[in-house]
């Protein structure tokens, strides 16, 4: 019974880790395409910008480029493995396109 307290103990975090790991990737694309619409929309890239980072997960990287056709947004974000469980961070990624509007200045 005293080694399967530990082994339940490390079983219930690690599943909570993947909770919190799906968490943030569902996190980390409605970041995108939040910046994906205000691009699509015509708004300038700090705008953009700050869309993204108050939809991203704490602690994740943005990532905003214009160009002349399109504007890409990505959101990059590490979340980290529980310690008991001596795993490494998990990084996750998204990104998303949007066309530039007409008239929209490039880079």
């Amino acid at each position: 019974m005293a080694v399967a307290l530990p082994g339940l103990v490390l079983v219930t975090a690690i599943a909570l880790w993947g909770v919190a790991v799906a968490s943030a990737q569902v996190a980390c694309a409605d970041a995108v395409r939040a910046g994906a619409r205000a691009a699509a929309r015509g708004e300038p890239v700090p705008a953009v910008r700050t869309a993204v980072a108050r939809a991203a997960p704490a602690g994740a990287r943005v990532g905003v480029r214009r160009g002349v056709e399109t504007t890409r947004v990505e959101v990059e974000v590490a979340v980290e493995a529980p310690a008991a469980g001596g795993l490494p961070a998990i990084t996750l990624r998204a990104h998303a396109l949007a066309v530039t509007e007409p008239g929209v200045g490039g880079p």
